[in-house]
């Protein structure tokens, strides 16, 4: 079934707060509405409302037909305990739902019909039909094929809780391309996907007929798969719809932004020069009437009429200038988006070896990294590269001594100090509030100080006194910069940076990176920071072997 879902002066928010409103957009058949925006500037909270989950503050959001199938596909952060494969794909691709609503359907065949309620047997009608759209009749036949395929060699029996990043990343890969949604809402489906599934849901929503609204911070996953771009301006309280691709969108928004510049600038110089000029008439205006009452006599009519006459002249012209700066057409500054501005703080230069490993091997469980023999200078800078689950985590714990070799052997070399961005984001982590934990990190900041730095990054009061479990990845992700930021580093380690990270805050982390002089390890599936920092050297991961390009 193809479907059509039309918005119509849409507001969206959380309690009294509204982050965006008189919005109007419509997804047809075979659009890939891209939205972006800053981080808390309503892009989850819009796909929410799409897909019903929440209600609008205002507006009207409607299908065509009404029973279409919209999928709404979250970016999930937890597992849920007990839960097996194949049931976290059921659950996500709707089928759970959908057996569920069969099920109470065909029970209630049994009971007597309502008076005024619907008929039994229409509504068992309506959930089969629902239920066969799912694609829930043929699940279980279709699930280890697409696991296959993937490369996921697991029981659709295993827990979720037993499986790696990667091969829960793979899973979420697996439920999107097991369902058959007419509409699919996606919030974040790149974070934690390697390069071949990133290829693999590409050429997913670039085949689907139904029309696709997604969130992602991947530039290149956007470049290439969305055809209209949604911007949630925050800071401008407004959201526009963009024509064209993703790289035609960051085209036009310049454009649209330097006229905008230009135009108030225009206004603000104009109405200035105004205002100069009236005050200057006014000044003159009281001089003159000052001078005349000094210099003239009393009985001198004809001097103090004249003068009189020219500072009424004055005044005029006063009056005059006033007037046309009253006339002029307001244009209303341009509002700045909040940016993340950071530099990583940088320690002394440590000894001209940072780390060596000679024929070291590790195990892993099952999987072996090594042998490898690897070393790496002061001030190198090396992107690691790789499938998930290939040994990229393992050979930095190896580079960083922190899992001795099972065979061969690893040094670190001397004043290493060592700054990491971890994949799981681990540096802050637990109960205690986020203003103490970081305190703890950084014992030369005063608590007032380190307020001052994570409002900076966009953490304020309600971040600062909640526990740093309870933040969310990104506010995580964000804490971790500012940490970058207060403590003196010279090896950086970055685990897929960009996860999690909005795009103002992405591009200005590469801007910090082109500054950044000490030892460098960036792990990322961002083919775009890829291209755009420079590396002295490439290291690919794949079936624990490392190889240089």
């Amino acid at each position: 079934m193809t479907a059509t879902l039309v918005a119509r002066n849409l507001a969206g928010g959380y309690g009294h707060r509204t982050l965006f409103d008189s919005l109007d957009v419509t997804v047809a058949p075979g659009d890939v509405l891209g939205v972006v925006g800053a981080n808390g500037a309503g892009k989850s909270t819009l796909l929410r409302l799409l897909a019903g989950i929440d209600e609008a503050q205002a507006g009207t959001i409607a299908l065509a037909p009404t029973d279409a199938f919209v999928g709404w596909l979250p970016q999930e952060h937890e597992r849920v305990t007990g839960e097996t494969v194949a049931e976290h794909i059921a659950r996500r691709t709707g089928c759970t739902e959908a057996t569920r609503d069969m099920d109470a359907a065909a029970s209630a065949l049994a009971e007597p019909a309502p008076p005024d309620g619907i008929d039994p047997g229409d509504a068992y009608s309506s959930a089969l039909d629902r239920w066969l759209a799912s694609g829930a009749a043929d699940l279980e036949e279709r699930l280890p094929v697409v696991l296959a395929d993937l490369g996921l060699e697991l029981s659709t029996d295993a827990l979720m809780t037993s499986l790696s990043g990667g091969q829960v990343a793979r899973v979420g890969l697996a439920a999107l391309l097991l369902s058959r949604f007419d509409i699919v809402l996606l919030d974040e489906p790149t974070n934690d996907l390697d390069l071949d599934g990133l290829e693999r849901l590409e050429a997913f929503v670039r085949g689907l007929r139904g029309g696709v609204v997604l969130i992602s911070h991947d530039r290149e996953f956007l470049a290439r798969c969305v055809t209209r771009v949604l911007e949630l301006d925050l800071a401008q309280a407004s959201n526009r719809v963009y024509g064209g691709g993703y790289d035609a969108y960051m085209e036009e928004r310049a454009t649209i932004r330097r006229h905008q510049r230009e135009q108030y600038d225009e206004f603000a110089g104009k109405k200035a020069d105004l205002v100069s000029r009236a005050r200057t008439q006014r000044e003159w205006s009281s001089q003159g009437v000052r001078n005349a009452m000094k210099k003239a006599p009393d009985n001198d009519k004809i001097r103090r009429k004249a003068a009189t006459e020219s500072s009424e002249k004055q005044a005029q012209k006063v009056r005059q200038m006033e007037s046309r700066i009253a006339r002029l057409d307001e244009v209303e500054e341009p509002r700045k988006e909040w940016q993340l501005e950071f530099s990583i703080g940088s320690a002394p230069r440590s000894s001209s070896v940072v780390s060596t490993l000679s024929s070291a091997t590790y195990q892993q469980g099952s999987f072996t990294l090594g042998p490898v023999s690897l070393q790496v200078n002061a001030g190198e800078r090396i992107g690691v590269t790789g499938p998930n689950g290939a040994g990229k985590s393992t050979l930095l714990r190896a580079l960083l001594g922190r899992q001795l070799p099972d065979e061969g052997t690893a040094s670190i070399g001397a004043s290493v100090q060592i700054g990491e961005i971890d994949q799981a984001r681990s540096v802050l982590a637990g109960a205690q509030v986020l203003a103490a934990a970081f305190e703890e990190q950084t014992p030369d900041l005063g608590p007032g100080d380190v307020r001052t730095l994570l409002a900076k990054f966009g953490l304020k009061a309600d971040h600062v006194n909640r526990p740093v479990d309870e933040l969310s990845p990104g506010e995580r992700t964000r804490a971790g910069l500012a940490l970058l930021q207060a403590r003196g580093v010279n090896v950086l380690v970055l685990d897929e940076p960009t996860n999690h990270l909005d795009l103002p805050a992405i591009e200005q982390l590469e801007q910090a990176l082109a500054s950044y002089d000490g030892t460098l390890l960036l792990v990322t599936h961002d083919r775009r920071m890829l291209a755009t920092v420079q590396t002295d050297r490439r290291w690919h991961v794949d079936g624990g072997v490392v190889t240089e390009l």
